[in-house]
């Protein structure tokens, strides 16, 4: 599936290939920090258009995020290692065909709220494990 989104300023804009539809939440500080629980999507590629007003940061050892640098909208996220761009469901045109599909690092979730439905709910340690990162103790 293809799919278009902006900035709320319009000063980037984006088409996305490959979209998975499906999201999850994830509750890590950083996320929580930036954004509130993050709802996020994997893409197969994206071609932004107005790239210079995209300010990109490491977040992690493993990632940066980007943003616009007029309105401050969140982007995305990029696996450094891999490549693969994460970008916000909230920053696409139509979000109808979204559907929350899990929930990561749970066991860093404030007790304040749980989002409802079956599916499954990774721990820090469950989810780094998934996507082969290294899990220091």
């Amino acid at each position: 599936m293809t799919m278009t989104g902006e900035c709320l300023c319009g000063a980037v804009k984006f088409e996305a290939e490959d979209v998975e539809t499906h999201y999850h939440a994830c509750h890590c500080d950083t996320c929580r920090h930036w954004s509130g629980p993050a709802m996020a999507v994997a893409v197969g590629k994206v071609t932004f258009q107005g790239e210079e007003n995209i300010k990109a940061y490491q977040s992690s050892e493993w990632a940066e995020r980007g943003f616009c640098q007029e309105c401050g909208t969140h982007l995305f996220y990029r696996l450094k290692e891999t490549g693969q761009t994460i970008v916000w469901v909230g920053a696409f045109d139509d979000k109808s065909p979204f559907k929350l599909s899990g929930e990561i690092y749970v066991d860093s979730k404030p007790d304040g709220y749980a989002f409802q439905g079956d599916h499954p709910r990774l721990t820090q340690r469950e989810f780094l494990e998934s996507i082969g990162a290294i899990v220091e103790t």
